[in-house]
């Protein structure tokens, strides 16, 4: 177990590592565009490529770390995020502003295939050095991953602000990148061949031939989409734009919802007191707390409609969301390897992540168009409707099989 330990530290400090700079990398290209008179719209498009190339990303990579490894597929990842970063940081701002969108666009292409390895690569890691019998650890350790993963990204956007308005747009992002490669180099140390397996996989075995996690992708497809709708571009730009706040406090208020949505996730198995022996979140729990989501956007919209004041209903409000999303997202990446064999994670992983790409990819679109034309009620109340798709999509989840102590199949209700 000592070995297993040690992995998952490697894993968690190169995922941490590449965390901090795709927050920090999101904050700096969002504000710095914003400044230099971009709109809501031209934003979005920036990361469209990030999204896209994530979604590409996610269905090729759980093959490549299954056919080559975890290690390749994880510090292939952060050697991108470097090159993305050093490539974005040599940007000329004299050049013509559509090129200078097509280079933006390219390098964030580059960050989100960086992103989506790292992301596939330590999930999948995490499957492999728990027990699969061992239910309410897995749960336990996946929540304190993607938890701290979180809390590190809102970081990531404090220190992103901060960076821009210390040391400029260049400087941030080249001090990143320097940090980063520091990190790249304990690479060597994680076991070559974990994740991989013998046999060839063909083409047709990409695409997820099992039930549980074809519904579970497309839940998460939604529930993603509904969080960045209001959070990607209509939010910070509704903080400069409305609210009239500066780089450090946009970045501060978003670092401190980001990091207490991760603090909440890695905290979920205690609080919903299901991480005793024997015992793990099922579909029906997602169910419920995906009905849950449903209602709070909503309301908040509402409240805005009546007039109630914009800094205390959006902040206020979008903490509420945070929570209740927080148990949603713990729930959803445990049950994505609760419902996945051996063999089949790295490939499992990645199907399931490219729907999630795929809910941001549309999410962070959606945003920019809905919040120029509609405003942040009209993100609220697409996000509403998104949340409802998924809940909707989840009730068809069934329940998890899991092996006990006498290697029995068992249903756990």
């Amino acid at each position: 177990m000592d070995n297993n330990i040690k992995n998952y530290a490697l894993v968690t400090a190169a995922y941490w590592g590449y965390t901090v700079t795709d927050g920090a990398l999101r904050m700096l290209v969002l504000l710095h565009f914003n400044k230099l008179g971009f709109t809501p719209i031209e934003i979005a498009f920036l990361f469209l490529f990030y999204e896209i190339f994530g979604i590409v990303t996610n269905f090729l990579g759980g093959w490549i770390g299954s056919q080559f490894g975890l290690r390749l597929t994880l510090y292939g990842g952060i050697g991108l995020q470097i090159f993305a970063l050093v490539m974005l940081g040599l940007i000329n701002p004299n050049w013509a502003v559509w090129f200078q969108v097509v280079y933006v666009m390219t390098s964030q292409a580059f960050s989100g295939i960086a992103k989506d390895l790292t992301k596939m690569s330590s999930k999948s890691a995490v499957r492999l050095v728990v027990p699969k019998e061992a239910e309410s650890k897995l749960f336990k350790w996946v929540a304190i991953l993607t938890g701290s993963k979180n809390a590190l990204k809102g970081i990531g956007f404090f220190v992103g602000a901060t960076l821009l308005q210390l040391f400029g747009f260049e400087k941030a992002l080249f001090y990143q990148a320097a940090v980063l490669f520091i990190i790249f180099l304990s690479g060597r140390f994680l076991p070559k061949n974990l994740g991989k397996i013998k046999a060839k996989v063909k083409f047709k075995q990409l695409f997820s031939k099992s039930k549980a996690i074809n519904i579970l992708s497309a839940a998460r497809f939604f529930l993603f989409g509904a969080r960045d709708i209001w959070f990607v571009v209509a939010l910070p730009v509704f903080f400069r734009m409305e609210l009239g706040w500066s780089f450090i406090q946009v970045g501060t208020y978003m670092a401190c919802w980001v990091i207490g949505y991760g603090i909440v996730q890695s905290l979920s198995p205690t609080i919903l007191r299901q991480n005793q022996e024997g015992k793990a979140p099922q579909g029906k729990t997602i169910q419920i707390w995906t009905s849950i989501l449903t209602i709070i956007p909503a309301a908040i919209a509402l409240a805005f409609m009546a007039g109630f004041p914009p800094q205390i209903v959006i902040t206020g409000g979008l903490i509420i969301f945070g929570i209740v999303f927080a148990f949603n997202s713990a729930v959803h990446s445990y049950l994505v390897l609760a419902y996945t064999e051996d063999d089949d994670v790295a490939l499992n992983v990645g199907f399931y992540y490219m729907a999630n790409s795929g809910g941001r990819l549309l999410g962070t679109i959606t945003s920019g168009i809905v919040y120029q034309t509609m405003g942040i009620e009209g993100c609220l109340w697409f996000s509403s409707v998104f949340v409802l798709v998924a809940a909707l999509v989840s009730a068809k989840l069934p329940p998890v099989k899991v092996l006990d102590s006498a290697n029995e199949l068992r249903h756990e209700m």
